[in-house]
């Protein structure tokens, strides 16, 4: 009994240390992302997360310790294992101290959505995490959009933002189902409850692994577009130095190889703050020295010309800088006030309209023809090296969050998935990882080195992503799911925009994805400059 008390007692401590801990943190993340700034920890989501629980507690300024250990003793005796040992939430604690995380049988990674017991978010909080996601540091290539788009590029930089919102929307009503008295109820937690729903009877798992092989796409085509922006920032930054853009880009993975052992990423969360003081002075320093050449602006060169071959390529690198859907389920199932989660949607895509289309127009209209797929490349050397050395250690940062995402969705689904795994468990039975579990980590940091070092494109790679994965997570998917769970219940119009955004979208899709190839298969053949 005495041990009881005391492990209560240090437990109410510890969750009180960690509330006020939080709410501080939030209070700064919430301010930076009032001013339109996010920090490192997945943007592009990062399109990213897979793991829907992963994005929601991992993601900066809403690192919520949901451990309610003092919650879980007592009533049933059945929640407490050995001497004060309790099982809480330990899903992503793979440590050693307590047993192997239990995964949901339905292949969903949020199945604590709807949990009473789980701190809730308010409406500027979600606004936060969609800031992350549709604000990061891949908007240094919209330039290079306006490039071969000139004014049409500026279109689809606010046109991709308003489709992205309304199928964000939709996305969210798949969610929803109305009960007996008419009122609607959740019954679906996350993109791949959806997919599971719309293929329902006849195929009931095949959506979920469509979304799932979209999703680690995605996550490990970021993980090799972090290590190529590295490898092309450094040798940008040091161009007289005798090492090659692909030498840089091993250095980059070298230091990047502790990431297959990352057991939870507390440790990297707690770096979120100080990339979002880089990404604000990152912002500062090129709108500032593109402002102090306003004079030379070139308006002229700005036109409706378009690029017909590399033109597709810049719309795969506009939507790939919207994605956030993925993990859009998790977070409203998570907000204090859900029925806010429509305006919040509209005032974050409002705001990372107006500052992507002013960021990409105003360092167009400085450097003109000569703009790179990296925008800070064209900075003056001396200032180019030191805001060069911000993004990269911002790269680096923001490596593990996608990769360890990708790394959960990968031991999920092949690994860790009961009876139905293709392989053997990675994890012992004390919840460590197995040596062969760890190389295969270690694989996968070494593929995106390799991806990197024979595809160092930048603009290519992200347009092929945004063609391939983007396209279809925030267009296709969420237009056809919308279609097929509520087509009796939508009005003519909302029938109309679904089908238009579905056919434009694939359209979209198709065109970049074929000049993406055709792009890096040339780029290669003649052996371009990185």
């Amino acid at each position: 009994m005495a041990t009881l008390i005391r492990s209560k007692i240090s437990n109410k401590l510890s969750d009180a240390a960690t509330t006020v801990t939080n709410k501080s943190q939030a209070k700064v993340s919430g301010m930076f992302a009032k001013l339109g700034f996010q920090a490192a920890t997945d943007e592009e989501g990062l399109g990213f997360a897979a793991c829907d629980d992963l994005d929601y507690d991992h993601r900066q300024g809403l690192q919520l310790d949901i451990l309610k250990n003092d919650e879980m003793v007592g009533e049933s005796g059945g929640d407490m294992g050995g001497e004060g040992t309790f099982q809480g939430d330990s899903h992503y604690q793979r440590d050693g101290t307590g047993p192997p995380p239990s995964a949901p049988k339905d292949g969903s990674f949020c199945s604590e959505i709807g949990n009473p017991d789980k701190p809730k978010i308010t409406a500027w909080e979600a606004g936060w995490n969609v800031t992350n996601a549709i604000q990061g540091m891949f908007v240094l290539g919209l330039p290079y959009a306006i490039l071969h788009g000139g004014y049409l590029g500026l279109f689809l930089i606010i046109f991709a933002a308003v489709v992205c919102c309304y199928t964000g929307k939709i996305l969210i009503a798949c969610l929803y189902e109305e009960n007996e008295d008419g009122q609607l109820v959740r019954v679906r937690d996350s993109y791949v409850d959806i997919a599971n729903a719309c293929c329902a009877p006849r195929f009931p798992a095949l959506g979920g692994h469509i979304v799932n092989v979209a999703q680690i796409i995605e996550l490990v085509m970021t993980c090799i577009l972090y290590v190529v922006v590295s490898g092309n920032l450094m040798y940008n930054s040091f161009p007289h130095f005798p090492v090659s853009q692909r030498s840089w880009a091993i250095i980059a993975t070298v230091a990047l190889l502790p990431c297959a052992f990352l057991k939870n990423l507390k440790a990297v969360s707690k770096f979120s703050l100080l990339c979002t003081l880089a990404h604000f002075v990152i912002n500062i320093l090129v709108i500032a020295y593109c402002l102090s050449r306003a004079r030379d602006w070139a308006w002229d060169k700005v036109k409706f010309y378009i690029d017909v071959k590399k033109f597709p390529i810049s719309i795969g690198i506009i939507v790939f800088s919207y994605t956030s859907q993925i993990f859009l389920p998790s977070l409203e199932g998570n907000m204090q006030k859900p029925s806010e989660f429509h305006c919040m949607m509209n005032w974050t895509h409002i705001a990372a309209c107006i500052l992507k289309g002013l960021f990409a127009l105003v360092a167009y209209l400085t450097w003109a023809d000569a703009t790179k797929e990296v925008i800070t490349d064209n900075l003056p050397s001396g200032i180019r090296a030191v805001v060069n050395l911000f993004l990269v250690a911002k790269a680096l940062l923001s490596y593990p969050l996608p990769f360890f995402a990708a790394v959960e969705v990968l031991e999920k689904t092949f690994f860790q998935d009961g009876g139905r795994a293709f392989f053997p468990d990675c994890y012992g039975g004390d919840g460590r990882l197995k040596s062969w579990g760890l190389s295969l980590r270690c694989a996968l940091v070494v593929l995106t080195m390799l991806m990197a070092i024979y595809v160092p494109h930048f603009a290519l790679l992200m347009g092929l992503t945004g063609s391939l994965t983007g396209a279809g997570l925030c267009f296709l998917l969420p237009s056809l799911f919308h279609l097929k769970l509520l087509w009796r219940k939508l009005l003519w119009h909302q029938v109309f925009f679904d089908v238009a955004i579905f056919v434009i979208g694939g359209i979209c899709s198709i065109s970049g994805f074929i000049h993406s190839v055709e792009g890096l298969i040339e780029a290669y053949k003649y052996n371009l400059p990185d």
